[in-house]
């Protein structure tokens, strides 16, 4: 971290005087390797568990381990004979992949020679994410879940061979669970995702629901919080009060539509074109709420305005800092709620989910037995706005792929000392905000890559004509004389290359 503490003039700073903490101590965060402190009404589908079928929703409770530093991991068994792998659990993305080779930062690998029932496909695929990367080859193999749906099921599954930023030290998994649609699976949409190959062999409702139990927790501590996934159901036990549904906009990511924030109450007053630029999406591999820029700088100066600190220094809001106080303090208690609305099923309503401070204001680092470090879990975006683990943590969510919805429910495990740190209200009116909020002109990345396909075979056909006509013989050839001056300044041949 840099900068040695001095315990005593470290406690002198962060007094306060009449209830206001009037400063604070900071170091540096290094958020980009959160592996460790020291580097950084479901109208009746499957409600009910039915122990003698398929599924039995309560044997899937609590089948979830992790922390939202890292991510939340499912153990999960693959080839035949079995080997044990942990995998995160990822809605942000639609590949089922396992590191295939030894890597030195996971401690298990599956090792398609010992496994009688794997078969290559002999496909490369590459994907890459916000952070970090992987190329590896498609294949198939049977899995189970340990603590999911019964029985064996032929998946697709990459075996990743080389990776770059994508494992990190610390994890404690060994794979990534893509549970989005398939117009996000590489190599191309034809690959049958992990979640459609289950609602296809074991006849499931075509619908999940995920828990992560991580509020108020350390975001890199023993990576063994609870959570839960349940595949094919929504679990009653894992939500209180009235579940809200807000309708997915497109089906590739969980794209939803976000009408407005608020802060402290205050609405931002922004266009509500703003939040969904280019789009929202609830996606579980995220560890923070990321907002677009101008969203953000609107959002920390609503905090900044409206907290008991007086000053605060830039490099917690942009997460190149921690801020620090006695492990006797509650600094939640001088920041404000933090308010999403989501657009209702029925579009003239909106309903709002609520985080409070112990989410987004989320402890790290203990220093000796006198100090809490704490970061800001919420950071710019360039182009979406995620509710990630910062927001998830704090509710049950259901992904309804059959009827093209998410829910929301308060989660029981979303409490700090006893209290509530979440919320969820409605509903609200939506005749103050636009009908559609999300831009009527959406380029997804499969338009994407068939309109930079269709431009790359345009140019290809271009130079061909090109090469062609260089190399058909002139009828007329003309003859150079001492008088004649090519200029190389303006030579197509020179220049076409640059």
């Amino acid at each position: 971290m840099g900068t040695p503490l001095a315990a005593p003039g470290l406690l002198f700073l962060l007094a306060g005087t009449a209830g206001l903490c009037r400063a604070f101590f900071s170091l540096p965060l290094r958020v980009s390797r959160p592996a460790a402190p020291s580097g950084s009404g479901a109208d009746g589908l499957a409600l009910a568990s039915d122990p003698g079928g398929t599924l039995n929703l309560l044997a899937m409770v609590e089948n979830l381990q992790g922390d939202s530093g890292r991510g939340y991991y499912l153990e999960m068994l693959i080839g035949t004979p079995p080997q044990a792998l942990n995998i995160l659990v990822d809605t942000g993305s639609s590949n089922f992949a396992v590191a295939g080779v030894p890597d030195p930062d996971v401690t298990s690998y599956f090792n398609t020679e010992l496994s009688s029932t794997y078969k290559s496909q002999g496909i490369d695929v590459t994907v890459k994410y916000s952070q970090g990367s992987w190329t590896g080859v498609l294949g198939t193999d049977v899995i189970t879940i340990p603590k999911g749906i019964y029985g064996s099921y032929t998946i697709n599954i990459a075996t990743i061979l080389e990776s770059e930023n994508f494992f990190l030290p610390g994890v404690k998994w060994h794979g990534i669970l893509g549970l989005a649609y398939n117009a996000l699976a590489k190599p191309s949409s034809s690959v049958e995702t992990f979640f459609d190959s289950l609602v296809r062999q074991a006849k499931i409702p075509n619908i999940f629901s995920l828990q992560m139990c991580g509020a108020g927790l350390p975001v890199s501590g023993s990576g063994t919080n609870g959570g839960s996934l349940v595949l094919g159901g929504i679990e009653p036990s894992l939500y209180k009060g009235d579940i809200w549904y807000t309708p997915i906009k497109e089906e590739w990511y969980y794209q939803v539509e976000i009408l407005k924030l608020e802060v402290g109450g205050q609405n931002l007053e922004l266009d509500c074109r703003e939040y969904n630029a280019d789009k929202a999406i609830v996606d579980s591999g995220t560890t923070l709420l990321r907002l677009p820029q101008k969203v953000f700088s609107a959002v920390v100066q609503a905090i900044a305005r409206t907290s008991l600190i007086q000053e605060f220094s830039s490099g917690f809001w942009t997460g190149s800092q921690l801020a620090c106080w006695d492990k006797t303090e509650r600094p939640w208690s001088l920041f404000p709620k933090l308010s999403i609305y989501l657009r209702d099923e029925n579009s003239s309503r909106s309903f709002r989910i609520s985080i409070l401070p112990q989410l987004y204001i989320q402890p790290i680092l203990g220093i000796g037995e006198t100090l809490q470090c704490y970061r800001f879990g919420i950071s710019s975006s360039t182009n979406a706005l995620v509710i990630g683990a910062t927001v998830m943590e704090g509710f049950y969510v259901i992904f309804d792929r059959a009827q093209r919805r998410v829910g929301f429910a308060v989660s029981p495990c979303a409490e700090v000392d006893g209290s509530p740190v979440s919320e969820i209200e409605g509903p609200f009116t939506t005749a103050d905000v636009a009908s559609n909020c999300v831009s009527s002109v959406s380029f997804h990345e499969p338009v994407l890559w068939i309109a930079s396909y269709a431009l790359m075979s345009l140019c290809g056909i271009i130079l061909l004509i090109l090469i062609i006509l260089l190399l058909i013989p002139p009828r007329c050839q003309h003859r150079y004389t001492d008088n004649d001056v090519v200029n190389d300044e303006s030579s197509l041949v020179r220049h076409r290359w640059k």
